[in-house]
């Protein structure tokens, strides 16, 4: 678990950098939601259950199986991009091997599509969960609602995850909903909402392998709200001094759950100060080979613009 949470946040750093540099055009962050987003995916099966992601989850898709490859040519844009072959805006998820469904630029229209997939799989009995997860500015959407009041119906084997940082954009929780959590909006549609602390890694795996183990028997859906903070703005298009004090992100960064497990780990003689500087290293490099690989990657062909967009 901390090898994927160290390996998303070095490559969310990086590729803020190749922003300034002028090689990534456009950066949505992940810096704050590590622990939320690789414990969560830790009590999925890679390639079996199905996710529908939204644009923060670098940690999910690494830990799925997502190369530092493939993430650079996403970001590059390049031609062998599996996301969608330099198609689509950066972050949107989307690898066939994986069950990695891709997602739309309108936030929670993955919602409902993951309730689709779970019904479906209901129907024909096929042994998965569907997990889906958004931020809990788009948890005020009405495709939300919808999606979740079918799985509800229905006891769909899906689970609902909502990355609460706090601020959708640039508005702060208390002005984007008259409730503390997400999470008890659940008992509205008929199925449990476990609220857990997104930055300590153990606490989302248990409330996301009780909800597994729900779902896989047959007992319906689960909504967990993972309470994480951004640390980064928005998006590299974003200037968060506009409408947060810097004072209140170093503040929140003692809970950097990074360095949580980091410390966690020494403390208890798993990890060695050594080993730890080895990692950096060698994650350093795989990410220097994944830059210069997608860097001498082919672009894609002009003609190929409007290939799945229009019938040919």
């Amino acid at each position: 678990m901390y090898k994927k949470m160290l390996l998303a946040r070095m490559v969310d750093e990086r590729t803020w950098l190749l922003n300034r540099m002028g090689k990534v055009h456009f950066v949505i962050s992940g810096q704050g939601h590590e622990a939320a987003q690789v414990g969560a995916a830790w009590a999925l099966r890679p390639g079996t259950d199905w996710v529908l992601p939204y644009y923060r989850d670098l940690g999910v898709v690494l830990t799925l199986g997502m190369t530092v490859r493939e993430i650079m040519l996403m970001h590059m844009a390049k031609a062998d991009d599996p996301n969608s072959g330099g198609r689509q805006m950066p972050n949107h998820w989307s690898l066939r091997r994986l069950n990695i469904f891709t997602g739309s630029s309108p936030v929670g229209t993955q919602v409902p599509h993951a309730a689709g997939i779970a019904y479906a799989a209901k129907l024909r009995g096929d042994d998965i969960v569907v997990w889906t997860s958004y931020g809990e500015g788009t948890a005020n959407k009405g495709d939300v609602h919808e999606g979740m009041n079918f799985a509800g119906v229905h006891k769909l084997p899906v689970i609902f995850f909502c990355e609460n940082n706090g601020y959708a954009i640039s508005v702060p929780r208390e002005k984007q909903m008259a409730v503390e959590n997400v999470s008890v909006r659940a008992q509205g549609y008929g199925f449990p909402g476990v609220t857990v602390d997104g930055t300590d890694v153990f606490a989302v795996y248990r409330a996301m392998k009780e909800a597994v183990d729900q779902a896989r028997r047959g007992e319906g859906p689960t909504l967990i709200e993972a309470k994480v903070y951004r640390f980064t703005p928005h998006s590299s298009d974003d200037d968060d001094r506009k409408y947060r004090d810097p004072a209140e992100v170093e503040r929140q960064k003692q809970h950097d759950p990074v360095r949580k497990l980091r410390e966690y780990a020494l403390a208890r003689g798993i990890l060695t100060e050594a080993h730890d500087e080895e990692l950096r290293r060698q994650f350093a490099a795989e990410i220097d080979e994944a830059i210069a690989y997608a860097e001498a990657a082919p672009d894609p062909e002009p003609s190929d613009l409007v290939r799945h967009v229009f019938a040919q």
